[in-house]
């Protein structure tokens, strides 16, 4: 067998040059490193974009028409719920309130009708009593027990026009409540539309938001439908210079997905007690899922992840 002669160290370069591009190819081949020793690296998080929205939108306007007599609130304040936001002139309405109030808290017939009964009860036991001694004939007492029955007549009918009086007082004060505008939650005014002395019909006075909680929209792609539950808690990275990452939980999961995109819709409910993040912002949420590897071949040519 012919054999090479070993290379001396006086030998040219040259020379040597084949054996070292041959180490070079046989290095660079994935197959010539065991696996095990090969750095791991995991794929990376699947980041979502989503949009951070009120929990609750509402366009406050008035069951009734009026003018505009007080505004109590402007553009950007923070409102309570049941806090009063503006009112309608209701001067008819506080009359007719105040007419029907001092009706119903009138006792006066009442207790007029009250007496009459107690003298009428007494001439029928008069009566009663000179009959067993043959004073008074039998009609005198029947007259007495008559007199006695529309004297109760009357002090129910005055009792029901009392109870018919609170009645009405309810009423006329909730007609008096309807020109009051009161904020249906807790929010953020967003919209002030109402001037003083405007006209409304129709159309809201004022815009509150709430933003104590936040509605995070996320468009995911169906390749995670299933992977995810609701109560489950991911992170939600606001676009907003300064902000850090908050704590979301997974409030609704659509059930319905849309063929034409791939995709299906998650609702987030992100806590924001301190209003520290404003409403409409852009941002990225982390489901904490990780993306697939990217598939690699192995020598005998299939493919792995």
């Amino acid at each position: 067998m012919h054999t090479h002669p070993p290379l001396r160290p006086h030998e040219p370069a040259a020379r040597r040059r084949p054996l070292v591009l041959a180490s070079a190819v046989l290095a660079a081949a994935p197959w010539a490193v065991d696996a095990q020793q090969q750095p791991a690296t995991s794929p990376p998080m699947q980041a979502l974009a989503c949009l951070i929205l009120p929990s609750q939108v509402a366009d406050v306007g008035s069951a009734v028409i009026g003018v505009v007599e007080t505004l109590e609130v402007e553009r950007g304040d923070a409102v309570r719920k049941g806090q009063i936001l503006a009112r309608l002139r209701s001067d008819v309405e506080r009359a007719n309130a105040d007419l029907v109030r001092s009706r119903a808290q009138s006792e006066a017939e009442l207790r007029g009708a009250e007496a009459g009964r107690e003298l009428a009860q007494l001439r029928l036991d008069r009566a009663r009593s000179l009959k067993e001694e043959n004073f008074v004939s039998t009609q005198a007492v029947e007259q007495a027990h008559a007199e006695y029955k529309v004297a109760n007549e009357r002090l129910a009918q005055a009792r029901d026009a009392l109870r018919t009086a609170a009645r009405e007082l309810v009423v006329s004060s909730a007609q008096t409540d309807q020109r009051v505008l009161r904020a249906p939650f807790d929010g953020v005014i967003v919209e002030r539309y109402a001037n003083l002395g405007e006209r409304f019909e129709d159309k809201p006075l004022v815009k509150i938001a709430a933003i104590a909680h936040l509605r995070v929209e996320v468009v995911a792609p169906t390749t995670l439908f299933g992977q995810l539950r609701q109560g489950q808690q991911v992170q939600v990275v606001p676009e907003l210079a300064g902000t850090t990452p908050r704590s979301a939980r997974i409030a609704q999961i659509d059930q319905v997905l849309d063929p034409a995109s791939n995709t299906f819709r998650l609702r987030l409910d992100l806590p924001n007690a301190d209003h520290a993040l404003p409403a409409g912002l852009r941002c990225k949420v982390d489901l904490g899922l990780r993306a697939a590897a990217p598939a690699t071949l192995t020598p005998t040519g299939t493919a792995t992840r």
